[in-house]
């Protein structure tokens, strides 16, 4: 989970009666949060109106957050193949579209804008142009599906879709039913009735810097985005975020980024520019983690138009990139990549993961090959949360690859029983979360937003167990494992076949038995010319696990495992390649 970035903390230092510098190299993560969070520091909390723990200070609303990137002037922004952004014209292109959505199109505070697009310049300019002018952001998987996208559009009834070329097509259609009007970005080909091009637009591609948004009003309370679930598990739920909570989900990463400073001996604030590549798609929250974050310093962020190891690893070099933001399963490519070729990453100083689970050799393997001049980082975050709530970094990652890290002062943390009461240390139980970034519920589903939220608490799903601060994710309750009535936790099992040198992925599933009720699948990528078998992985995993963790059926392959944008393994689809057993 990306930690770049957090602004204003020096003053909390010396708030406290230090120096430019902290005493010694390292302050202790109780100390450091203590120094963050006291009253008048930076990250000092207040318990709100609802019950929720919020920041004291920090902005209320999006909209204020964006303005402040104004003094970042000519700084880059957005690096992409096509040409770059600095802040100043990023700001003032989205300014220009905030005032084109509400004078030209008339658009009012609380409208739906959906944006429908790969990561492109131009899906930060559509994005805070809904912010600017009040309206709600919807940002959809631009790998969806014409069929997909009319599911999402159909349930949050949008008033203008904001799209590129790729997916023009598939909303077309839909937008022409329902009478809603476009703009399109990155295309040249004919346009439907109802659409307009961002390029053809003069006062958009050359925006007057002095005009400024709208005169709009914006509430705390107002809703600022709707974002889907990832639907690994059923329909897409969308997920509605306040203002207030999006801006809660600004302050998070800033925090942890200076937790991550202090142990290192750092002022907060200080050092270099951070230079982040952007691997996580726009529309998924554990980007906006590092979009917030970047933003907050100044910060750069380097996209790519499609994943690719090599690529990447020219991209780093090109622009000095510091910072390393992506799912687990690229982070690995990137640093087997490195390791092929020889390639020291020399500029690269953090690598943070997020999206799914990390397997706890990569922080190993990273510490082994770069000591600890890169720092690793990993976190736990949901569409529910807006982003990261929970971040492990640095020497504590080391210490304890299995956890996912210590909450935000703003985040408070319950492990639960069946009951929903709260279970000691080192019981496994749901996980809990209340705090200032959680949604406020989901779109037009009053039953699953009761199911999902009880007494301001939200229930995760995953099981968790809670250690001196710290939360380990077990897995999720729907993909745990009751074999023979013992639980297999799928996340444990797959983390051990990670560590065999001839495992590039691996996914662990529940088969049916006749007997058992359940036994332990696994669907493993191998590498081509490794000659591992399936009773070699079996033994392995038995060397370090009870006898019935053991996967019983082990199917090899070659390709990589299934998974959606945001790197998840859609396990749904691996089951179907167990055939059902017959009854005894």
């Amino acid at each position: 989970m990306a930690t770049t970035g957090a602004t204003g903390a020096t003053g909390a230092w010396r708030a406290q009666g230090g120096g430019a510098r902290p005493p010694g190299p390292h302050i202790e993560p109780a100390r450091a949060e203590a120094l963050l969070t006291a009253p008048g520091a930076p990250f000092a909390v207040v318990r709100g109106e609802a019950g929720a723990l919020e920041y004291a200070s920090g902005p209320r609303t999006l909209r204020e957050f964006v303005e402040t990137v104004w003094a970042f002037g000519e700084q880059p922004f957005l690096i992409a193949e096509g040409g770059t952004y600095s802040y100043a014209g990023f700001l003032a292109a989205s300014c220009a579209l905030a005032r084109r959505l509400t004078g030209v199109y008339g658009l009012r505070p609380g409208d739906r804008a959906v944006i429908g697009m790969r990561n492109h310049p131009e899906w930060q300019v559509a994005f805070w142009a809904a912010q600017l002018a009040g309206l709600v952001a919807v940002p959809l998987n631009a790998w969806w599906t014409a069929e997909e996208f009319a599911y999402a559009l159909d349930d949050c009834t949008p008033r203008v879709l904001l799209v590129d070329g790729e997916r023009l097509e598939r909303v077309a259609g839909w937008a022409s039913t329902h009478s809603v009007r476009g703009m399109v970005f990155h295309h040249e080909g004919e346009l439907p009735g109802g659409f307009e091009r961002f390029d053809d637009l003069c006062e958009l591609t050359s925006p007057d810097p002095s005009a400024g948004p709208p005169d709009v009003d914006i509430p705390p309370d107002a809703d600022a985005t709707i974002i889907y679930t990832s639907g690994t598990t059923g329909r897409p739920k969308g997920a509605v975020a306040t203002q207030l909570a999006q801006a809660g989900a600004v302050m998070n990463p800033r925090f942890q980024a200076a937790m991550s400073m202090l142990g290192r001996g750092i002022v907060p604030g200080q050092g270099p520019t951070p230079v982040t590549l952007m691997t996580f798609p726009f529309f998924h929250v554990a980007a906006f983690t590092s979009l917030y974050a970047a933003m907050a310093a100044g910060g750069t962020l380097v996209l790519m138009r499609k994943w690719d190891a090599g690529r990447a690893l020219g991209l780093i070099r090109e622009h000095g990139v510091t910072h390393y933001a992506g799912v687990p399963a690229t982070a690995l490519q990137l640093l087997a990549a490195a390791d092929e070729t020889g390639d020291p990453l020399e500029s690269l100083t953090a690598l943070n993961t997020g999206g799914a689970a990390a397997p706890p050799g990569l922080v190993g393997g990273l510490t082994a090959r770069y000591g600890s001049r890169i720092e690793p980082r990993n976190g736990y975050g949901l569409t529910e949360t807006s982003g990261g709530v929970l971040a492990n970094f640095g020497a504590e990652y080391r210490s304890w690859p299995d956890s996912a890290g210590r909450p935000t002062p703003v985040t408070e943390v319950r492990i639960a029983g069946a009951d929903g009461s709260a279970l000691a240390d080192g019981e496994v139980g749901e996980l809990w979360l209340r705090g200032q970034s959680l949604v406020r519920g989901y779109w037009g589903d009053p039953a699953a937003t009761q199911l999902a939220f009880q007494s301001g608490w939200f229930r995760t799903g995953d099981l968790a167990v809670l250690c001196d601060g710290r939360v380990a994710i077990v897995d999720r309750i729907k993909d745990m494992v009751i074999r023979g009535g013992e639980n297999v936790y799928c996340v444990e099992v797959e983390g051990v076949l990670h560590d065999h040198p001839a495992v590039l992925d691996a996914a662990v599933v529940g088969v049916p038995h006749p007997v058992l009720g359940e036994e332990v699948g696994a669907v493993v990528q191998v590498r081509g010319g490794s000659g591992v078998t399936a009773d070699a992985l079996r033994a392995h995993v038995g060397a370090v696990l009870a006898g019935f963790k053991v996967p019983a059926r082990i199917v090899l392959c070659e390709g990589a495992l299934p998974r959606n944008a945001t790197g998840k393994v859609l396990k749904r689809e691996l089951r179907g390649v167990f055939p059902t057993p017959p009854l005894p």
